[in-house]
């Protein structure tokens, strides 16, 4: 009979919606349910604050546990995957945020029971992971609108699609242009931008595309700058946002590298993976080629 490696959860209580947050013990029971009928050893642990999720992943991979499951949303993937990096173990997923951006592009049900199923019985899938300002990050991170946006969204009552939208565009109307300057290579350009992205997968969430062409296994990342647009013709071109043709925008400039410095005469707020970060007038980015195993829904008939 074949041993199994022990498989954990590692769930975030105040992921997603107060609805959501008070079945979170029934969820974690079924969860516990779906390893005993599948014959994997499995132990479920909670969150109790920022950063708490990496230091228990860190735990779990040192005791052998893998997969170690993020349940919760693109913050708590993004502490467990920074813990898991490089070290052999497997980043299962159970996306109960608001937006769940690798997730999204992962094909990883949004439904509890189903992505639990895959993380038990799914397959592995090698990607990139990113470093920006000397922070992992899986999805997106980056500098200038996305950073307030992300910063309104996580104080937001009402979260969700409707939420993200409210946000986008109430920033929009306020938001600012900042000049950079962007080194990749030999090459440096200066030049005014409301957003500077660097991105190894295409979605921040709920479906908007930032960067279309970007791929998690493709050992690059793209840049992707917006220049400086009126807010009436910003939230018009807000659609291509949510149809994946933003690269088809004239103020919207793309293109693929291995690293990138972003520089500003004032210190930069910035994201990675929506969480909002003080940082200096200097940021560099760059990318791990296959530095993180993701479990993912094996295909259908496997």
């Amino acid at each position: 009979m074949t041993v199994r490696s022990p498989l954990a959860f590692i769930i975030n209580p105040a992921a997603g919606s107060t609805a959501r947050r008070g079945k979170i013990q029934g969820l974690a029971e079924m969860a516990r349910q779906r390893c005993a009928d599948a014959g994997v050893p499995c132990e479920v642990t909670f969150t109790e604050g920022p950063g708490h999720g990496r230091a228990l992943a860190a735990a779990l991979v040192g005791r052998g546990f893998s997969p170690v499951v993020a349940w919760g949303g693109d913050g708590t993937v993004n502490e467990v995957a920074s813990a898991l990096m490089r070290r052999g173990a497997v980043l299962g997923i159970v996306p109960a945020g608001s937006g769940n951006g690798l997730a999204r592009e992962l094909g990883i049900s949004l439904r509890p029971a189903q992505a639990v199923a895959a993380a038990v019985r799914g397959r592995d899938r090698i990607i990139d992971v990113g470093e920006f300002a000397g922070r992992p990050f899986v999805n997106i991170a980056g500098v200038g609108l996305a950073v307030s946006v992300a910063d309104l969204f996580g104080r937001l009552a009402g979260r969700g699609l409707s939420g993200y939208v409210r946000a986008v565009a109430r920033q929009l109307v306020r938001g600012r242009s900042r000049r950079y300057t962007l080194v990749t290579g030999e090459r440096a350009i200066e030049r005014p931008a409301l957003i500077v992205e660097v991105a190894n997968g295409r979605q921040y969430g709920n479906g908007a595309v930032i960067a279309p062409r970007a791929r998690l296994d493709d050992g690059l990342l793209d840049l992707v700058s917006v220049d400086p647009i009126g807010p009436a013709r910003a939230l018009w071109g807000l659609r291509r946002l949510f149809n994946g043709t933003i690269d088809r925008n004239p103020y919207v400039r793309c293109s693929r590298v291995a690293g990138v410095t972003i520089s500003a005469d004032v210190p930069l707020r910035f994201h990675v993976d929506g969480e909002v970060v003080q940082g200096g007038r200097s940021l560099s980015a760059a990318i791990h080629p296959k530095a993180l195993r993701v479990r993912v829904p094996a295909p259908a008939g496997e």
